[in-house]
């Protein structure tokens, strides 16, 4: 975790601390790495819902491991458990700075945005 990546960097709060849109952004990472490889070439798919508490502070120098568990499958929309963790510049191991659920839909890629 840099500066770049502070609630003050990225202007949701005036902490240097890990911002919320980041740790999102990781975790909504983490589930299209843990989809994408199966997913069929013509296909991607595309956030539709994000329900995340972002429960503890993260300070700069940190090394936080973001993971996805797909949860539930139905028709084209994937549902995951997501969550953070975090090791302190100290070496201390801090589980669940963050946890939620992601939904993300199947798309084809050819007529998304059209």
């Amino acid at each position: 975790m840099t500066e770049a990546d502070t609630a003050i960097a990225v202007g949701s709060g005036d902490v240097a601390v890990l911002a919320t849109p980041q740790l999102i952004a990781w975790m909504e990472r983490a589930t299209v790495l843990a989809v994408d490889a199966e997913m069929a070439q013509e296909c991607t798919s595309v956030g539709v819902s994000v329900e995340v508490a972002h429960r503890r502070p993260t300070p700069v120098g940190a090394r936080v491991t973001t993971w996805a568990t797909v949860t539930n499958v139905d028709a084209r929309r994937i549902t995951f458990e997501v969550g953070a963790d975090h090791v302190a510049p100290s070496g201390e191991r801090i589980q669940g700075i963050g946890r939620g659920t992601i939904v993300r839909a199947i798309v084809e890629r050819a007529s998304f945005g059209s």
